[in-house]
């Protein structure tokens, strides 16, 4: 499958959605919390990633890539990849941490790949995403202080720096999300399986603040896993075990909502497609579900289709 357009986009015109979708290690199983499952090697993933006709990818956890930023740009630019950005996980709420050497060290990487943007999660400073403190008022200040330090030392080197609300980080409700939309400058990465985990409303989100989003990551998700999470029935990590996450329009997210909202408000940005699993084994071998192939073709075709349905029907209300 190969869906992006060999034609250059016109000057001043907006570049086609085909051109602007994305892929992610994480939706091959490839994740930066210990005993997650079973972890494909590079070449597997990004060959897989250009052979569904995607352009581009994020970095994936580190470790994925090659460290140096010059080796990491050249395996992407190998497989015929472009770099869009990296999931960057850091502790913001300690006056005690500087997260701020840690992500330049992100962008060095990302200014070397010809990268756009460094995706920040507000990490509790515990590993996996099954636990979080209470954050203080004090600790969301130096919170809030430093996602503007962030933005500002982004900008610098030519960089969109963004929040992602994340399940099991200091930042994933509605509530939560609100507070980084007031109290900060930095651009917002609209994950929308994360942020519908977390309690929130990503089409409210899309369509009231489509001025802060710099950064999409669409997911799916399955509102019976939702509510286990939520209740405390289940963990975070079994729900996406159990299947929480599904392909673009097969879950209860409305894709199109969100989809519409950002293209009628001339969102330029990434669309990285992102359907967490946890894989028991090699799908090479035909006994391991999910199968990352299918998954992440079956939402390329449900974005696809999205969007020639969003640009024939013009702007909406939503958009107005």
């Amino acid at each position: 499958m190969t869906f992006v357009s060999a034609e250059p986009t016109p000057p001043g015109a907006a570049t086609p959605v085909p051109n602007r979708i994305a892929g992610a290690p994480i939706s091959w199983g490839v994740c930066e919390v210990p005993g997650w499952g079973y972890q494909l090697e590079p070449n597997v993933v990004l060959r897989q990633m250009r052979e569904l006709g995607l352009a581009a990818t994020e970095f994936g956890p580190e470790g994925f890539l090659p460290d140096d930023p010059t080796a990491k740009a050249a395996t992407l630019a190998g497989y015929g990849l472009k770099a869009v950005g990296q999931f960057v996980p850091v502790v913001l709420h300690d006056p005690g941490h500087d997260p701020l050497p840690e992500v330049e060290r992100a962008m060095d990487g990302l200014v070397a790949a010809s990268a756009s943007t460094v995706v920040i999660a507000a990490a509790t400073g515990q590993e996996g995403y099954d636990e979080r403190p209470v954050l203080d008022e004090s600790g969301w200040s130096t919170l809030l202080g430093n996602l503007d330090r962030i933005t500002d030392a982004a900008s610098t080197r030519g960089l969109v720096a963004t929040l992602h609300p994340h399940v099991g980080t200091m930042v994933e409700s509605g509530e939560e999300t609100g507070k980084v939309l007031a109290g900060s400058r930095i651009g917002l990465c609209l994950d929308t399986g994360h942020l519908h985990i977390g309690g929130g409303d990503p089409v409210a989100v899309a369509q009231q603040h489509p001025g802060r989003i710099a950064h999409t990551h669409l997911k799916d998700v399955r509102i019976d896993w939702v509510r286990r999470v939520q209740s405390g029935e289940v963990t975070y990590t079994e729900a996406v075990a159990g299947g929480m996450y599904v392909p673009l329009g097969q879950g209860d997210v409305d894709v199109k909502a969100i989809v519409t909202a950002l293209e009628d408000s001339g969102y330029a940005g990434w669309y990285v497609l992102e359907q967490d699993c946890i894989l028991a084994g090699s799908p090479a071998t035909g006994s391991a579900e999910p199968n990352p192939v299918a998954d992440v073709r079956a939402s390329i075709e449900h974005l696809l289709a999205v969007a020639d349905e969003a640009a024939a029907a013009g702007p909406s209300a939503a958009g107005e």
